[in-house]
């Protein structure tokens, strides 16, 4: 087994443990049991130290877990939509848009509002001739 599976076997063991209520109430359950022993240490700054120094080294290798979990999320899903547009009538040129930089894509969206505001006012015209056909049929019947 290669460290990238590995890693993304762990990662995805810890993410899914750390997401439970149980280890949230774990973790309550740390803090208070740190508050409850303050006063056993005199609330020195040893005691302080051992939360502080927790929290940090905790909080660093989650920074890495998450942008980790968010990696492979993001993948897997644009992954699917690229199969999805692949596979049905919309244009095949938005598939891999997400390596595009920031003002291609603002670009790129405001065509397709543009686009799509277009449609709609095509389908109220359409509407509309529809609606002015079917007056002048039944004036005219």
């Amino acid at each position: 087994m290669t460290i990238s599976e590995t890693f993304s076997k762990a990662a995805n063991k810890v993410a899914y443990w750390t997401g439970r209520p149980t280890t949230f109430a774990a973790c309550v359950g740390i803090i208070i049991l740190w508050a409850i022993i303050g006063p056993l240490f005199g609330f020195s700054d040893t005691w302080q130290l051992i939360i502080n120094t927790g929290t940090t080294i905790i909080t660093f290798l989650m920074v890495f877990l998450i942008q980790n979990t968010q990696n492979r999320d993001g993948l897997a899903i644009q992954t699917k939509l690229d199969e999805l547009i692949r596979v049905s009538s919309a244009q095949n040129r938005f598939v891999g848009i997400e390596k595009l930089t920031d003002e291609e894509l603002e670009e790129l969206r405001a065509k397709c509002e543009a686009r799509a505001k277009s449609e709609e006012a095509d389908e109220v015209v359409e509407g509309v001739n529809e609606d002015v056909r079917k007056k002048i049929a039944a004036s005219i019947g």
